[in-house]
């Protein structure tokens, strides 16, 4: 049995999506975006590993860091599973262009802020 990802390692997810998208994306206009779908897919698909793990989040992580809406984050990803045949690719659009810029940042400042080791034991005692 693998070992659970922890809140760093799905941050650390979150930080890997966001930055391929926006580095394929840069510099591209909206029109050449929706024209190729296996770039369209390739982005849904990385948008909705942004939310699974945004999902996968421990609850206290959530908690204590409520200033990122978690929520709508897992939402999106919810929609884009299972509502995959009514993608509307504007909303795509602006979340790329508008969304993931500022959830990098403070993803990143998480990651750098939290003391790891001492969140990991805390996790561990809670669940025992």
């Amino acid at each position: 049995m693998r070992d659970p990802l922890k809140d760093k390692n799905r941050l650390e997810h979150i930080v890997s999506a966001i930055d391929l998208i926006l580095g394929r994306v840069e510099g591209m206009k909206y029109e050449d975006f929706v024209a190729d779908k296996l770039l369209f897919g390739g982005i849904v698909y990385h948008t909705m590993i942004i939310g699974e793990a945004a999902y996968k989040l421990s609850q206290e992580f959530r908690e204590s860091h409520a200033q990122t809406d978690w929520q709508s984050i897992a939402d999106m990803r919810h929609h884009l599973v299972h509502g995959y045949y009514q993608v509307d690719p504007s909303i795509v659009w602006s979340v790329v262009q508008n969304e993931l810029s500022p959830l990098l940042e403070q993803v990143k400042q998480y990651l750098a802020e939290t003391n790891w080791e001492e969140w990991e034991k805390q996790e561990s005692q809670t669940k025992n």
